[in-house]
């Protein structure tokens, strides 16, 4: 399970078409896309392969790509193949029978690859040209897509193309953004969001109240990063925000193990949803060894925030329907140098929310102005190192003797004007394999510890930890293979090993029930 290349709701029944390969656990030719079903977005069924190799266009694999929802309540699959030349094009097809809601045939159109990289396309390398995005409609009735590549010397670009008909496409000669030395720009998405209210929008809307969101996944780093800014439909480009970039010091929609990420606009519950891929951190001979490889977390809905500077993102309310046997505790000082154990819950399959004060922060340690990298510092300063304002927050996955554990905590630091929050995920400990990547992560929070509480939420199942902190401002993702922390035998902790107190205001913990995946039709009510 690879990418996500088609979530979309189509006559109620949610759809989820991923990269797939039909014979091993690993990259290679003759990918495909899987298809599976939801009415929930939680439990899923097992839908027949969608699309695979039968031309010479896509002789090489199935790549990723988008679903359009056209005029009739027709979708549209528009996809990235590769042919025998190994050339990247995109090529479209649509459902044998529009009144099958599960959408279980689909047939390539006789027009195909409908988009064709060359030499006049503002030189775009046919053999980095992938992922069309979802299309939206502007008022002059054209389709337009991005598609991802890099143009001349390493500058990522969103190539734009505009189509009457949604077969015929056309290059309009500039792309609709583009950075220098950004490298190839996978899996671009171009959205709407509006400007103070919490909903989704749909691909097509524009107005005053409305700011644009583009997300590209960086192949340098594997991050995703996004910005935010203003569609002019006049001269059809789009103008990020001041300040708002995709270098190391911009934002991220997950600053752990995300990728590839993909969102849609549920019109049924006005919710722009978004699914991204968690890669694994184990070895290639381990996936074979398994039989399986990758993952999708949670899905997140995202909308902006009421500063209309950076998306909120959080878990889907239906997550919640797999919570039982919830423990709370009370607000209370957590002194330095403790640790806490929770008792009561599954710990190896739980949703923790909690929520810390600082009673003083006087005593912060001072933030050297060189420490600009998050992820260098809590690499640095990982959780078993004593500061002074932590570290706080959670042990999950800890085995009795803590040999492993995988640390989800803050730090605060004194700045010349204000208090930094640092926010990091410790890897180093999460397992005693010695295979097993083990970075820490981390990122500065935007949240001030003078005037807000730290706000901390995470679900842990088993093998994934998913962080979202300050109500959903920042994500951070871990991929973990404990040996001795596993099922009943994981513990769960509260600790603070910094040398200050600080005050635990609320805490609520949840066993969680398990996804029930490749459900026979039926048990769905589909």
């Amino acid at each position: 399970l690879s990418f996500v290349v088609g979530p979309v709701i189509y006559k109620g029944i949610y759809h989820l078409f991923y990269q797939y390969h039909p014979s091993k656990p690993t990259w290679g030719d003759g990918l495909v896309w899987g298809h599976s079903t939801s009415t929930d977005l939680i439990n899923w069924t097992q839908q027949p392969i969608a699309l695979s190799p039968s031309e010479t266009y896509d002789f090489k694999g199935i790549w990723s790509g988008s679903i359009t929802i056209l005029p009739g309540n027709k979708p549209a699959i528009l996809y990235t193949s590769i042919n025998n030349q190994k050339y990247q094009v995109q090529s479209l097809a649509f459902p044998k029978d529009l009144n099958d809601p599960y959408l279980k045939e689909w047939f390539k159109v006789p027009q195909n690859p409908v988009i064709v990289a060359t030499s006049n396309d503002t030189n775009i390398d046919p053999f980095e040209f992938r992922d069309p995005s979802t299309a939206w409609q502007l008022p002059d009735g054209k389709w337009r897509i991005v598609v991802g590549t890099q143009q001349g010397n390493n500058n990522g670009s969103a190539a734009l193309y505009t189509s009457e008909d949604f077969t015929n496409w056309i290059n309009v000669g500039h792309p609709l953004y583009s950075t220098k030395g950004t490298g190839m720009w996978e899996c671009p998405d171009f959205f709407p969001v509006y400007v103070g209210e919490s909903l989704g929008a749909d691909t097509s809307i524009i107005g005053d109240n409305v700011k644009h969101v583009l997300k590209v996944s960086l192949i340098p780093s594997h991050c995703e990063h996004y910005t935010i800014g203003r569609y002019d439909i006049g001269n059809d480009i789009y103008i990020p925000d001041q300040g708002s970039n995709e270098t190391e010091f911009g934002l991220r929609c997950d600053y752990g193990n995300y990728y590839a990420s993909k969102s849609f606009f549920d019109g049924s519950t006005n919710r722009r949803i978004t699914f991204g891929w968690v890669s694994e951190s184990s070895t290639q001979e381990e996936a074979i060894a398994r039989g399986w490889s990758g993952l999708q977390g949670i899905p997140r809905t995202i909308v902006l925030d009421k500063f209309g500077k950076q998306l909120v993102q959080w878990p889907i309310m239906e997550i919640e329907r797999l919570r039982h046997s919830q423990v709370d505790f009370p607000s209370q000082i957590i002194r330095g140098g403790s640790l806490i154990e929770i008792f009561g819950i599954t710990n190896s399959q739980a949703d923790v929310e909690i929520s810390f004060e600082i009673p003083d922060l006087k005593n912060a340690e001072e933030l050297d102005p060189t420490w600009t990298n998050p992820q260098k510092l809590c690499s640095n300063k990982g959780a078993s190192v004593e500061g002074r304002l932590g570290p706080f927050g959670l042990l999950t996955l800890a085995s009795t003797g803590l040999e492993e554990y995988t640390a989800v905590f803050f730090r605060i630091f004194k700045a010349q004007d204000k208090y930094v929050v640092l926010m990091c995920n410790d890897l180093s400990r999460s397992s005693l394999n010695p295979t097993t990547d083990k970075p820490s992560y981390g990122t500065f929070v935007d949240v001030d510890p003078v005037k807000e509480e730290l706000s901390l939420r995470t679900l842990i199942d088993h093998s994934i930890v998913e962080s979202f902190v300050a109500e959903g401002k920042s994500c951070m993702t871990a991929r973990v293979y404990p040996t001795q922390a596993v099922n009943g035998n994981a513990k769960l902790y509260v600790f603070n090993y910094g040398t200050e107190d600080v005050k635990l205001t609320k805490m609520s913990a949840w066993s969680m029930k398990a996804a029930q995946m490749n459900l026979p039709t039926n048990e769905l009510g589909q």
